[in-house]
């Protein structure tokens, strides 16, 4: 559990550059892993699942830096407005 907390930390903290750049190294190693499970077991064939799931959580946390400015400027806009 605090493997998973530690984990969301330190990926919050990054811009939304170094966040792609996280995203897709991890995908890159994703594909790795399952060619390789396809070729021979791995040892911990959940170590996919877990990284499917942290890659689901950075691109969810991605989407939502970039909505925040776009939320913010249409809140600005309504209280302009009124």
């Amino acid at each position: 559990m605090q493997k998973k907390i530690d984990f969301l930390k330190s990926v919050q903290e990054m811009n939304e550059s170094d966040l792609g750049a996280r995203i897709r190294e991890d995908e890159m190693r994703l594909k790795k892993l399952e060619f390789a499970h396809a070729i021979t077991p791995l040892e911990n064939p959940m170590s996919i699942r877990s990284l499917r799931k942290d890659l689901a959580r950075m691109k969810t946390l991605l989407h939502q830096k970039k909505a925040a400015p776009q939320t913010q400027t249409a809140q600005t806009g309504e209280a302009a407005g009124q």
